[in-house]
C-alpha cells in the first residue's frame, strides 16, 4: 500500500512539475515574459508579487484575467500594460491561475 501512495505521488508531482512548465512556456509564448519574470520586477511586477497582492482576494482571478487581455494602467504605477487580444478566455485563465500560484 505503501508503495502504491508513493508511485501515485511522485505521478502527482511529475504531473505537477510538467503543468508548470506548460504555463511558463505558455507566458512566454504569449510575450509575458517580456515585462514579466517569476522572482522579480521587469517592466511590469514579478509574478510572486501579484500573486501576494491578490491573494486572499476572491475576484482576483476575473479581475487579473481582464487585464491580460484588455490591459491596464496604475496599479503598479505609471508603466501601463498593453492589452494583449491575441490571449484567448481560456489561455488568459491558465495564465492566471499560474501567476496566482506563484511564492
Amino acid at each position: 500500500m505503501k508503495r502504491v501512495l508513493m508511485v501515485g505521488m511522485v505521478a502527482v508531482s511529475a504531473f505537477a512539475a510538467q503543468s508548470a512548465m506548460a504555463n511558463a512556456d505558455l507566458a512566454k509564448a504569449k510575450n509575458c515574459m517580456a515585462c514579466h519574470a517569476v522572482a522579480n520586477k521587469v517592466v511590469g511586477p514579478a509574478f510572486k508579487d501579484v500573486a501576494a497582492k491578490y491573494a486572499g482576494q476572491k475576484d482576483a482571478e476575473a479581475k487579473l484575467m481582464g487585464k491580460v487581455i484588455k490591459g491596464g494602467s496604475g496599479t503598479w504605477g505609471a508603466i501601463p500594460m498593453p492589452a494583449n487580444p491575441q490571449v484567448s478566455e481560456a489561455e488568459a485563465k491558465t495564465l492566471v491561475k499560474w501567476v496566482l500560484a506563484q511564492k
